[in-house]
């Protein structure tokens, strides 16, 4: 399913911009930066469940913010974009 993450991570203090680091390179590792602080994500249920929990483990629920989107399998009809397309897609093949 596809999952659309994004998050808001107070940068105030130095823990702030520890934390954003951190929940930013989780998200890469899952899928792909769209924009700043929104990601693409491909996971089965199994990935969602383990990212969900990384992800809370790292925010500050008081000062941060989490939000997901479930577009499910049938993804591809429901995004529609505009403009200059940053990378990969998540769904395309990456040969190193």
């Amino acid at each position: 399913m596809m999952v659309l993450i994004t998050y808001d991570v107070n940068t105030e203090t130095a823990a702030g911009k520890t934390r954003l680091r951190k929940v930013a390179k989780q998200c890469v590792n899952y899928g792909r930066r769209v924009q700043n602080s929104v990601f693409e994500c491909i996971l089965d249920n199994a990935q969602w469940i383990a990212l969900k929990s990384i992800l809370s483990d790292l925010i500050d629920v008081e000062v941060d913010s989490l939000r997901f989107y479930f577009l499910g399998n049938r993804y591809q009809t429901k995004i529609e974009h505009l403009g200059v397309e940053k990378g990969t897609a998540v769904d395309e093949t990456l040969i190193f």
